[in-house]
């Protein structure tokens, strides 16, 4: 399951310090690469996993690997969020990591521009390795930038719908929605209200609702952020104003937004077992996988259902499909031992066995289709939820950029104003959104 670092506005805000990469970095090619790994070396793991299970996961892993390449001895470092990560490639030295991780995807463009994170097409060849044949597209799409792979995919997160099956049988609902217009009057059947706020609200569709960010609704549509050009299409794609229309609307079906937010402040942490979904002060809740285990320790007392995500209603053949992201792994460039670093990223990216076991300790998505199908995966029905829809062709995740996310936080600073009612036009306020994302990333080249 994530850890903090992995809040949509902790991500998001991440970029600023990558600005800093941009000229810090430089890789060595793949013939630089000349360690023996094979040797007797200890190369040291960086690693953004911090609650007590997920790191004892992370040095099962690791333990695994070193039975299996006895020559190589890894050093396990925690709790490296991208800050510390940036700062210790920028230093270089001695003391900084071999082998870094990171659960910002939306960073690999400024990882891969910057040479943050090593070039891997040189180990990839040397191995091999078929990376269409193990890997579901949409991941190996967001651990490279531009014809450059400079990481590989270590788990992701796959976001659907959960929903409180209790209250779903007592509103009349027989099955989750497919389309958004279900889904609308799927929320509004759910939702009951008390004087000036709710006994139950069948969906928080703000924007702060924890995971209900701009880039996850999206997802549910067919768009494009940017053009053949590499300008952002925003205002020219007709989903974008869709999706902002539509939700919108749906919060203003549901309250209106200051109600919505009213009662959005009395939720417990998303972290924690007070999660508004857990508590039942909302019925249906967008989240990624991790939630199953979550809602289980806390112990609710009523039944889960899980889904993927409704679609816009003229895409119900695309139902099914849903947002991914996860952790990246790569090299870092000042690293000297590099083939041995190598070694440890094949093995817990590519390596069936690791790669489940790894899966099954944290909770999280499988990373290669042989781990996806293992009979030794621990799954559900619930969970299949999540197996499935990573593995849709229709998944997606937004592209990316040499100046990072700060596009996306654009557009979610947008989709704030647009919902509080602060921004009435609306496609004025796209094209200035759009034309504000074009600034930015020109002046990231």
């Amino acid at each position: 399951m994530p850890g903090i670092s992995r809040k949509a506005t902790l991500v998001l805000a991440t970029t600023a310090s990558l600005a800093l990469l941009t000229t810090a970095c430089t890789g060595q090619s793949g013939s630089g690469a000349t360690d023996d790994p094979d040797a007797g070396t200890t190369i040291t793991f960086w690693h953004g996993w911090s609650a007590p299970a997920e790191v004892k996961a992370v040095q099962e892993n690791v333990d695994r690997f070193e039975k299996a390449h006895p020559g190589i001895k890894v050093k396990v470092v925690g709790n490296i969020n991208d800050d510390k990560l940036n700062q210790a490639l920028r230093a270089g030295g001695s003391k900084g990591p071999d082998v870094v991780s990171s659960f910002t995807t939306s960073n690999i463009g400024k990882f891969c521009s910057s040479g943050a994170f090593l070039d891997l097409k040189p180990f990839i060849e040397k191995s091999e390795l078929d990376l269409e044949a193990t890997i579901p597209k949409p991941m190996l799409d967001y651990t490279q930038f531009e014809g450059t792979r400079c990481a590989l995919p270590l788990l992701g997160d796959a976001y659907g719908l959960y929903y409180n099956k209790d209250a779903f049988k007592a509103a009349g609902i027989t099955q989750p929605p497919k389309t958004w217009t279900e889904f609308a009057e799927t929320a509004k059947k759910l939702t009951r209200t008390e004087g000036d706020t709710y006994d139950q609200l069948g969906f928080m569709p703000n924007y702060h609702g924890y995971e209900t960010v701009v880039d996850h609704y999206m997802s549910q549509w067919d768009h494009a952020y940017f053009d053949a050009d590499g300008a952002s299409n925003i205002a020219e794609d007709p989903a974008f104003a869709e999706m902002f229309t539509y939700q919108k609307k749906l919060v203003d079906e549901l309250g209106g937004f200051a109600k919505l937010e009213k009662y959005r402040n009395t939720f417990g942490d998303e972290w924690g077992a007070k999660h508004p979904f857990h508590t039942g002060q909302v019925a249906m809740q967008l989240d990624g996988e991790w939630r199953l285990g979550m809602a289980k320790d806390a112990g609710v007392d009523f039944e889960i259902g899980t889904a993927p995500l409704p679609v816009a209603d003229d895409e119900v053949d695309e139902y099914g499909k849903g947002f991914l992201s996860g952790t990246v792994m790569g090299i870092a460039p000042q690293s000297r031992k590099q083939n041995a670093a190598w070694e440890l990223v094949k093995y817990m990216t590519t390596d069936t066995g690791a790669v489940v076991s790894f899966a099954n300790a944290i909770r999280n998505v499988p990373s290669t289709f042989e781990a996806l199908k293992s009979p030794d995966l621990k799954t559900d029905p619930a969970f299949r939820t999540f197996l499935d829809i990573a593995q849709h062709p229709e998944s997606n995740t937004p592209p990316a950029s040499v100046n990072g996310s700060t596009y996306q936080t654009t557009l979610q600073d947008f989709g704030f104003q647009y919902e509080s009612g602060k921004v009435k036009d609306l496609k004025a306020g796209l094209r200035k959104t759009a034309e504000q994302i074009d600034r930015d990333i020109e002046r990231a080249k």
